[in-house]
């Protein structure tokens, strides 16, 4: 029997996450990897068979996402097996004004996604890339795109305005957010864990990966986010500065003779974590070196501190807050959720404290660094 599978990928600023679907009714999962800190030192992959229940880890250094693709192809060649990958489904960062739903790859896809590189430089060509790359592997499986702005597309006008002359929003500059796949998968879990309620209610979702983002939603849909034109926007990230202020420009232009390449490449490649503690943009190693290394322990003050701040501004937007999610690096955990905080929910107000596990985090590196941000909120 020749068996059909889906391939699904996610590439993030720093990993690469892919499942194998076996196609039979209602697709099950038949392997699941991620390839992480790519492009950084101690990089690895991990592959679980699901059917099997047997995960493998092994270091793994890859430059950049395309590196990945052969790696991940022999993967699935020694998985012996295979039949036909039927489908491949693609996470991609940014949909513009135009793209709102899944779409099937094809050429006038591909050159609309080219003509808006402009719009994110930082991860629309790496994903063209691994969509050229998997055409070339697999050429008789089409392909999917599916768009992370997606999520927030029924925004309120006042909150997708950005305060530039109105000509500008006629060329699509606009507040779009990001992690929209993220969360249309949180508000699924939210509402399996906690009930419909819950997912109807004032939601903040928080997104705290190497990418991180917040987004407030009520009755189920986005009415704002951290997150604006481009991924840079927003929180602390691990190598993106977040909001800055914009006389910063003219400022390293007079001052440090930078070009606009070079600013952008400062913002989103030697900022947020990294720029601050010196040393690491993974927050797993500034927790380790917290102790013995204040850069490090700045560096995650500075993180928590501005967390705290967009809860604080986010439940404003919704007019109070009922629930709380934490997924993505910092905040996830072995289990599949965090059990209600009964201190920070008294102190704060507001109803249940959800971690939705997504790759295996340890539990205490979780707790800790979720401690840090609701302590205003316990006190």
């Amino acid at each position: 029997m020749n068996e059909r599978f889906i391939l699904t990928i996610n590439a993030g600023s720093s990993s690469l996450k892919f499942a194998l679907f076996r196609e039979d009714g209602e697709p099950a999962r038949e392997m699941v990897g991620k390839f992480e800190r790519i492009g950084l030192r101690g990089g690895k992959v991990t592959v679980t068979d699901v059917v099997a229940n047997k995960r493998k880890e092994r270091p793994c250094h890859a430059p950049n996402h395309l590196a990945c693709v052969p790696l991940l192809a022999d993967l699935l060649q020694r998985k012996g097996d295979l039949g036909t990958i039927r489908a491949i489904g693609h996470r991609i960062v940014h949909g513009g004004p135009r793209y709102c739903e899944p779409q099937p790859v094809d050429a006038a896809l591909l050159t609309e996604l080219r003509r808006m590189r402009s719009f994110d430089p930082d991860h629309l060509p790496a994903a063209l890339g691994l969509v050229k790359d998997f055409r070339r592997r697999y050429p008789h499986a089409p392909q999917v795109a599916c768009f992370d702005t997606a999520f927030h597309r029924h925004m309120p006008r006042v909150a997708k305005l950005l305060p530039i002359p109105r000509r500008y929003e006629a060329r699509g500059v606009q507040r779009y957010g990001f992690h929209g796949l993220s969360y249309a998968y949180l508000m699924r879990e939210l509402e399996q864990a906690a009930g419909a309620t819950a997912a109807r209610g004032r939601v903040i979702l928080a997104h705290l990966g190497n990418g991180a983002s917040m987004a407030a939603v009520r009755d189920g849909q986005s009415i704002d986010t951290t997150m604006a034109f481009t991924p840079a926007a927003g929180l602390v990230m691990s190598a993106r500065s977040g909001d800055l202020d914009p006389g910063l420009v003219a400022y390293f232009v007079r001052n440090e003779g930078m070009t606009a390449r070079q600013f952008n490449d400062m913002v989103n490649t030697q900022s947020g974590l990294l720029g601050v503690s010196e040393t690491s943009p993974d927050v797993r190693d500034l927790l380790a070196r917290e102790e013995r290394d204040p850069r490090a322990a700045e560096a995650l003050a500075l993180f928590c501190y501005q967390a705290k701040k967009w809860i604080g501004a986010l439940s404003a937007a919704l007019g109070g807050l009922d629930t709380l999610v934490f997924s993505g690096g910092p905040a996830e955990s072995d289990e599949s959720v965090f059990q209600e905080v009964t201190a920070i929910r008294q102190g704060g107000g507001f109803g249940s404290i959800i971690g939705r596990n997504s790759f295996q985090r340890k539990r205490e590196q979780a707790l800790q660094l979720l401690d840090k941000i609701m302590t205003i909120y316990a006190s």
